[in-house]
C-alpha cells in the first residue's frame, strides 16, 4: 500500500484529490493540509511515501516544504501537482528534490500512475514541461530576495517586512534594490512581476 498526504489550500481541489486516489486500491490518504507548515507537520508524523502537494499555500509553499523533507534527509518523495507550469517553477522544485511534477489540467489517470512511478524511486513530469526546464534560465534570487520579494508582493513597506523578517528597513531596501537588479527591473513592483513571470516566486 502506498501511504499519501496531500496538500492542497483549495478545500475543493483537496477532496478531489483525495477522493480520485482513494479509488485506486493501493494508494491510501493518511493525511490532508490546508497549508505547507501543516503538510510538513503531517509528513514529519506520518512518514507518508508520497506527499503530493500544491505550489502556492499559506505558510510554505509545496517547494519550499520539499526543500526542508530534503534538508530532513526524509524518505518521502515529493509530488507537485499545480496550475504553474513554468519552467522556472520546475526548475525550483527539482532543485529542492522533488521528483514529480503535474500540471492541475492534465487527465485524473495520470495522478495515481504517477504517484505509483515517484514511490518505485521514479521521476514523473508532465510531458510539456520535460523539455521547457532545460533551457529555462537560471533563477537570479536568493532565498532571502524571493522572501522579500514576495512580501513587497503584498503591499507591505520595507518597514512591515523589516519588523516580519527581523531586519532592518535599510537591509530590506537594499534586498529589493539588488533583487530589482539583478532581474532588470526599474522598482520592487516590477521586480516582483517579472519573479512572478518566470516561476522564480
Amino acid at each position: 500500500m502506498i501511504r499519501v498526504v496531500i496538500a492542497e489550500d483549495q478545500k475543493m481541489v483537496l477532496g478531489a484529490l483525495s477522493a480520485l486516489l482513494e479509488m485506486e486500491g493501493d494508494i491510501q490518504v493518511v493525511g490532508r493540509a490546508p497549508d505547507g507548515a501543516v503538510a510538513l507537520d503531517l509528513v514529519r508524523a506520518e512518514k507518508p511515501d508520497v506527499l503530493i502537494s500544491d505550489i502556492e499555500m499559506p505558510n510554505l509553499t509545496g517547494i519550499d516544504v520539499a526543500a526542508r523533507l530534503k534538508a530532513d534527509g526524509a524518505g518521502t518523495r515529493v509530488l507537485i501537482v499545480t496550475t504553474f507550469g513554468r519552467p522556472g517553477y520546475l526548475r525550483r522544485a527539482m532543485d529542492a528534490g522533488v521528483k514529480g511534477y503535474l500540471l492541475k489540467d492534465g487527465p485524473s489517470s495520470v495522478l495515481a500512475a504517477a504517484v505509483r512511478t515517484i514511490a518505485a524511486g521514479g521521476r514523473a513530469i508532465a510531458p510539456e514541461l520535460s523539455e521547457a526546464v532545460w533551457d529555462a534560465e537560471p533563477d537570479p534570487l536568493t532565498d532571502r530576495e524571493r522572501e522579500i520579494l514576495r512580501l513587497a508582493e503584498e503591499g507591505r513597506s520595507n518597514k512591515d517586512i523589516a519588523d516580519v523578517l527581523d531586519l532592518s528597513p535599510g537591509t530590506v531596501r537594499n534586498y529589493l534594490s539588488e533583487a530589482a537588479q539583478k532581474l532588470g527591473a526599474a522598482n520592487r513592483v516590477e521586480a516582483g512581476r517579472i519573479a512572478r513571470s518566470n516561476g522564480w516566486l
